[in-house]
């Protein structure tokens, strides 16, 4: 996890350092198995949202968007109360929202979404390589960094 931590770090000062913005994308934590339509997340895994709120602590993340759903506020809970941010609330599917609310940003953010929508996110922010995330994996980090010609870096953080 500390060399996650360092990485992170590095990477986000040398790209405040050449201004480019930076989206971190996450897929909600696993969720209560047969809870119902909007289920909250699984005691293990409030655990690991805390543990992107403490990956996260040092990334310069100005802004926080989740989906309508509980799965993924509680996600964003810990990064959202350590940096002061309330998170923005913005339909799972409405894609052209969340871009058109990135695009107003000065500085980097955090995306919590879902499985099914990350890759859809990721093209449209200007990705070419085809994302899938396992419906089983809650550990895939993307780092995208924006500008003329956008990049992706494909982390996990530890189960």
């Amino acid at each position: 996890m500390k060399g996650l931590f360092v990485f992170l770090s590095i990477f986000v000062a040398v790209t405040i350092a050449s201004a480019e913005p930076v989206i971190v994308l996450v897929r909600h934590a696993e969720k209560v198995a047969s809870a119902g339509k909007d289920p909250d997340l699984s005691p293990a895994d409030r655990a690991r949202a805390e543990a992107l709120a403490r990956i996260l602590k040092d990334s310069g993340i100005t802004a926080i968007f989740t989906s309508e759903f509980k799965r993924t506020q509680e996600t964003a809970a810990p990064t959202a109360t350590a940096m002061k941010i309330a998170p923005t609330v913005v339909p799972a599917k409405d894609i052209a929202l969340l871009l058109s609310k990135l695009r107003q940003l000065n500085g980097n953010a955090l995306i919590v979404a879902h499985g099914d929508t990350i890759p859809d996110i990721v093209k449209a922010l200007g990705i070419d390589i085809p994302i899938q995330i396992p419906e089983d994996d809650y550990t895939e980090l993307l780092i995208i960094t924006l500008g003329n010609k956008p990049e992706l870096f494909r982390l996990h953080y530890p189960d």
